[in-house]
Parts: structure tokens; C-alpha cells; sequence
């Protein structure tokens, strides 16, 4: 299971029909983000990973949107299907229900202690691929790497697709993220620690511990799933690599930086090294992002540069975000699908979950739940919003059990069938995500649920609720069984 490195994986997509190569000049200024969001949303047929190998100016080729469809984001994490996570930590969750908060609580921590296991623990290597060459002082910059501006009001050019790690100042947990980063110069770059998110807690910690440096390492490439483990919602005291480590089914191998105190994967292409001044923070943007629009200039912290280390003949992942589908959906996707056995360990009750691309992720939840007594579907919503950062949902929509929420035409008309608007809502205000421009105060505005359930006379229904349209079972096998001899192709 699992892949030693980048090279690996594009072998396996490769094998498989599912990268191009493209040897045509291309630039890395705005062109290759025009043909990713082509191939992005285009027909299914034409939606393969991409490794652009003449990159204008670079001798670094470029590959993007390995991530690009449910089959190939599938594979990075060793399992042929998405639904193949749901089972495997499925698989380390006792078959019964927990019978209470202390179960379930208890039950979260054996899933993080099988993550813990001694054999999924990284392992320190003296000799890494990602150091075969060392630039250091002087040399210890970003010019030669094929950095994308993917869209033209972009402040500049942006690293998109990075393992961004740091260690809780107080308590010396490692911390791996996925956050943007804008090239300021060829020293330093700007470090998006959203307010969410595990960079900035050891920013504000170290602001308070009165350090004046934060040691950071900034990776890129490696096993697939290392890269996509440090966009997961993990409790903050669980380190990444643990969770790519069980994906893989063998230990992170990671190398000590030769300049910052931490630690990076081996095997990645590419590793910049340097520090953030808690105290120091620079105007960080405009920025395309997955929402659909510009986020707007704000102040975020500066990394300082003091190594880069890369192998002899690197390759530079990125990705592009924008307007969904994306490359982005389908790593959100991966998520949902691996965290769904997490949310019924709490919400027993869920049977499915999906966040689909319309929503942006924080934008939309659909949830279908085997409704047991009035006003179970407020209860969920609530619930929800008080997991993680599920919190930041802004519509949670909740249906009865035999509703396929996968199918969002599906779950569209049960809900405008289902709601009566004036009854079936909750609306209340609380934390948003700090990239949503509709909430009039950062970070904070209002959210909907959405009672799209078959409404009981227990909660106050006193009409009677009509049946649904089904055609008889056996009606429906006679014509399947005679369908070759109606001509109807």
C-alpha cells in the first residue's frame, strides 16, 4: 500500500491512461491554470493529471491536478474507491453503538490511538532524496522554482499545493497544514494562517510565549497521501503524518531540515525551510480561491527563507483552486468520505453525508438520518455545528434515510417538496469561514438548517402526509425482464 514518493504515483497514473504529458511550451503565468480548469470541467474523458515537462523559463516541469477526479484521488489514498475510506475507519470503530457521550468520546480515542500506533509512528532517515541538493545563505531562494500566478488578479504568484509544518510552541506538536503561500520576493513569502487553523493557534501562542521565531518547513511532493493529509480537519494534538501513515500502511519517513529544528517527509521533491515572526505581518493578496471569487488583501505572517533543499531532477505539484469542480472538490470529497464514520460515531443516527461541489465545501451539507422522534432533525444540525470545523457550515440540510443525498437533484426535491419555510428552519448566527465574503463581520455571520424531513403530528403536523409515487415491485420486474422486447434503445 501506499507510494514511496511522487514519482511513484505518476507511474501508477500513467500505467493507467490517467496523465498526459504535455511537451508544448507553456507558462507558468496564468496559461496552465486556463488548461487545468478546462481539463477540470470538462468531459470525464478528458480529465486526466497533467505534467507540463517545458515550463517557460524553468527547467522544472509541473505536475497538477493529480487529485483531479474521484478515481485518481481515490488511488493516492490506497483504495480503488472513495467509499473504500469510509470502510477502512469504519473498520476500527466496535460494531456496536455507543450508548453515550463517554462511549463515544471514548471511541474517538481509539481511533487516534491506532494512529498512534508504534508502528505508524515516522521514522527519522539520515539520507533523504528531497537534500540531495542543499542551498543555503545566499543561495536559499525561490527563482528556479515554477511558481504559478494562476489567475490575472492574483497579488503574484502563489505555492498552492504545499505540507506546511510547524510544532505548538508550548507543547512541541507537530502541526501539518495545507496553506497557501504568496511569493513576496525570492526570500519570503506570505504565510495564509487562517483563523481556524492550527498555524495560527502557534502563531498566537508564540505571540504570547514571547518567542520571535516560529521554525517552519514548507514540503512539497512525496507520497500523495501525505500531501493530502495536511488538508484534513485532525484534532490539534493528532500529527498528520500519523493519519498518512495508517493511509499508506507503513511509516512517514522523514529527514531533520539542515537550517530549522523539524522534520520533513524524505522522499518529497522540494523542501523550503525558514522561520515566521510572530510579530511581523505583510498585506497577503488578492487570491482566486475555491470559492469562486478574489479573496481580499489582508495581513498575514511572512516566512523568511534559510534553505532550500530539492532533489537533483525535482518535480513542482501544484494545483489551482477556483470556481468548482476543481482539483480541490475532490480532495474535499476524500475528506468527507473518511470522516463520515466519525460523524455517526457521535450522530448515530447519520447514514450519509455529502458536501457537494455547489456548496464549496463550508457552503452546503446535505445529511439523511433515520429519524427517531420529533425534532431529530434540529438535534443533528446542532450537532454538527458543534463538530469541528463542521462549525463553519452555513446551510446544513437534513432528509429522512431512504433520500440518496449523493444525488443532489435528488435531495433538491425532497427538500422543496418537503419545507415549509415559515416552520422547518433554523437561523442563527456564529463562526463562518474566514474566506466567505457574504457575512457582514469577518469570520462571523449567519447559518441555516433545514428540516427537509417528513414532518409528525408530534411536531406539529396536523395535516396527513401524502404517500410517495412507487411503482409496484412486480410491475417493475416484468418490464426489466421484458425490456429487449420493447425496441426502446
Amino acid at each position: 500500500m501506499g507510494y514511496r514518493d511522487l514519482r511513484a504515483f505518476i507511474e501508477r497514473l500513467e500505467g493507467a491512461g490517467e496523465l498526459v504529458r504535455v511537451q508544448a511550451p507553456v507558462s507558468a503565468h496564468l496559461e496552465i491554470t486556463e488548461i487545468v480548469d478546462r481539463v477540470s470541467k470538462g468531459p470525464a474523458e478528458r480529465n486526466k493529471a497533467l505534467l507540463f515537462e517545458r515550463v517557460k523559463g524553468y527547467d522544472i516541469p509541473v505536475l497538477i491536478n493529480m487529485f483531479g477526479s474521484s478515481r485518481r484521488m481515490a488511488w493516492a489514498l490506497g483504495v480503488e474507491s472513495l467509499d473504500g475510506l469510509t470502510n477502512r475507519l469504519s473498520a476500527l470503530i466496535r460494531p456496536e453503538l455507543p450508548r453515550g457521550l463517554g462511549q463515544a468520546l471514548g471511541r474517538a480515542g481509539e481511533i487516534w490511538g491506532a494512529l498512534r500506533a508504534v508502528g505508524l509512528r515516522p521514522n527519522i532517515v539520515r539520507k533523504a532524496p528531497v537534500q540531495e541538493v542543499v542551498l543555503t545563505g545566499e543561495r536559499a531562494t525561490l527563482k528556479h522554482l515554477p511558481i504559478l500566478q494562476c489567475w490575472p488578479e492574483d497579488g503574484v504568484r502563489y505555492i498552492t499545493l504545499p505540507t506546511v509544518i510547524s510544532r505548538d510552541p508550548e507543547t512541541g506538536i507537530r502541526n501539518v497544514g495545507m496553506y497557501r503561500l504568496q511569493v513576496y520576493d525570492e526570500r519570503t513569502l506570505g504565510m495564509h494562517w487562517q483563523l481556524h487553523k492550527g498555524g495560527a493557534e502557534h502563531e498566537r501562542k508564540a505571540r504570547e510565549m514571547g518567542r520571535d521565531r516560529i521554525p517552519v518547513a514548507v514540503s512539497l511532493g512525496g507520497d500523495p497521501a501525505i500531501i493530502w493529509a495536511g488538508s484534513a480537519p485532525l484534532p490539534p494534538d493528532i500529527d498528520e503524518f500519523l493519519l498518512a501513515g495508517w493511509l499508506r500502511g507503513r511509516p512517514v519517513e522523514l529527514a531533520r531540515c539542515v537550517t530549522q529544528p523539524l522534520e520533513v517527509p524524505a522522499h518529497a521533491e522540494i523542501v523550503i525551510e525558514g522561520y515566521v515572526d510572530p510579530d511581523e505581518r505583510r498585506p497577503e493578496g488578492p487570491f482566486g480561491d475555491h470559492t469562486g471569487y478574489y479573496t481580499p488583501v489582508d495581513d498575514y505572517p511572512v516566512m523568511h527563507i534559510t534553505a532550500v533543499t530539492h532533489r537533483r531532477q525535482p518535480i513542482y505539484p501544484a494545483t489551482v483552486v477556483g470556481r468548482p469542480p476543481m482539483e480541490d472538490y475532490w480532495m474535499g470529497k476524500a475528506t468527507e468520505r473518511l470522516f463520515l464514520p466519525l460523524m455517526k460515531l457521535f450522530l448515530s443516527e447519520i447514514v450519509d453525508v455529502n458536501m457537494p461541489a455547489e456548496g464549496v465545501f463550508h457552503n452546503l451539507v446535505l445529511v439523511s438520518i433515520r429519524k427517531r422522534f420529533p425534532g431529530h432533525a434540529r438535534k443533528v444540525i446542532n450537532g454538527l455545528w458543534g463538530m469541528g470545523l463542521m462549525m463553519l457550515s452555513k446551510c446544513i440540510i437534513v432528509f429522512d434515510e431512504h433520500v440518496n443525498v449523493q444525488d443532489v437533484s435528488e435531495a433538491m426535491f425532497y427538500a422543496l417538496n418537503n419545507v415549509d419555510w415559515a416552520r422547518d428552519i433554523i437561523i442563527q448566527e456564529g463562526p463562518v469561514d474566514a474566506l466567505d465574503h457574504a457575512s457582514y463581520r469577518f469570520a462571523f455571520g449567519g447559518k441555516i438548517g433545514i428540516d427537509a424531513t417528513v414532518k409528525w403530528p408530534e411536531e406539529g403536523y396536523r395535516r396527513e402526509w401524502p404517500k410517495r409515487i412507487e411503482m409496484a415491485e412486480p410491475i417493475r420486474k416484468l418490464v426489466t425482464e421484458r425490456w429487449g422486447e420493447y425496441g426502446i434503445r
